[in-house]
């Protein structure tokens, strides 16, 4: 199986628009289409195919981190048609590969429908802005529209730090220089060490991954930045829990004072197969720090953020839960999709119940704990 052989696939991965395709020793590609996955008909890949087709399109250098680490992340453009995020792994002895497609075109705010209060949020001039969300929840495509939108309206310099980068910005009314983990800068906190010193505006941190990451990006967003992370938490008050419980017990309390200051909003994100039309539509959690917000951080009063959440409409937040009701009641997702990403199954499915409908699974149990010993 030649270089010919990943073009054909590639191919139909940009036809038909898939986010991913996955190869793997034992099956034939597969790609994933609007959310589900389905074989390609092609032969099964063996040890040998998977080989050839890691070479083909594997720089030097992650080959080398393959061979001493089992796996390695790149980034890598398909001539004019596409751009690939490319995870590549052992399994078994043998060679895994899940190339992940990152549109070309950036989108609207309108197009993937983010929260209109993101707007005037951007425009701020120093503060850290959460995006948060499972793996494949869209948080990429998210920050890109915003950045996006910050270069066409607004004179900023704006530095990302990204592993790899995936969308490619060209300079508009701002200066966009990208910087890429491994390649430019060996990492994120180096990244951040030093960005401060390129009179930036806007700081992009591709992944806040660990304590010395996360804590730079708090100083500069206390500094006079406006400074956008990633999380891969679910919910808002989840997040900031995350953030917290990264520092030592002994700091935990200063964190939360300079956190109740810093933080601007969280956006939380999920992924959700349509019904209505083929494709993807995204459901958001979104929370903006009040004052009252601020003080529930610093007195550790978390959990009490969601019901902060439902009385804060008029300042444009939302919980998760609400907005996949919406979705839900006008049939852009399906009962089992809306239930599956929420945080509370057991109330949402309690409301459509209670309109005379039907869930595919009836029972629903909000995390149901693995019971130690088998029952008698």
């Amino acid at each position: 199986m030649s270089t010919i052989q990943i073009d054909r696939l590639l191919d139909t991965v940009v036809k038909l628009g898939c986010s991913d395709l996955h190869l793997t020793v034992g099956r034939r590609p597969t790609i994933r289409h609007h959310g589900g996955l389905k074989d390609l008909n092609t032969k099964v890949l063996e040890s040998d195919d998977m080989v050839s087709l890691m070479k083909s399109i594997t720089p030097e250098r992650n080959q080398q981190e393959l061979q001493e680490m089992g796996g390695t992340d790149y980034g890598f453009a398909y001539g004019s048609a596409a751009r690939f995020r490319v995870s590549v792994f052992r399994q078994r002895q043998d060679i895994a590969m899940v190339l992940r497609q990152i549109p070309s075109r950036l989108l609207t705010f309108e197009q993937i429908g983010l929260p209109e209060v993101c707007k005037e949020l951007i425009r701020r001039p120093r503060g850290m802005f959460l995006v948060t969300g499972p793996t494949g929840s869209g948080k990429t495509t998210s920050l890109a529209t915003m950045i996006d939108f910050v270069n066409t309206n607004l004179d900023r310099h704006i530095v990302t730090m990204e592993d790899p980068i995936e969308y490619y910005h060209t300079h508009k009314k701002s200066i966009v220089n990208q910087r890429e983990v491994h390649n430019d800068v060996p990492s994120f906190a180096e990244a951040l060490r030093r960005v401060l010193r390129s009179d930036p505006d806007l700081i992009l941190v591709g992944e806040m991954r660990d304590l010395e990451t996360i804590e730079a990006a708090i100083r500069a967003a206390e500094t006079g930045h406006l400074v956008f992370g990633t999380l891969h938490t679910t919910g808002a008050a989840k997040t900031i829990d995350r953030v917290v419980d990264a520092f030592p017990v002994t700091q935990q309390n200063q964190i939360r004072v300079q956190l109740s200051t810093a933080l601007i909003c969280v956006l939380s994100q999920v992924l959700l197969a349509r019904t209505d039309q083929p494709g993807m539509v995204a459901g958001y959690e979104f929370l903006v720090v009040t004052p009252a917000i601020a003080n529930l951080i610093r007195e550790n009063k978390t959990f009490r953020i969601d019901s902060a959440i439902q009385t804060g409409k008029k300042f444009g937040m939302q919980l998760l839960d609400d907005h996949l009701w919406s979705l839900y009641s006008r049939s852009m997702i399906s009962g089992e999709e809306m239930i599956d990403k929420s945080k509370n199954p057991a109330a949402l499915s309690e409301k459509v119940h209670k309109m005379g409908r039907v869930i595919g699974r009836m029972e629903w149990d909000n995390d149901v704990e693995v019971p130690d010993e088998p029952k008698k």
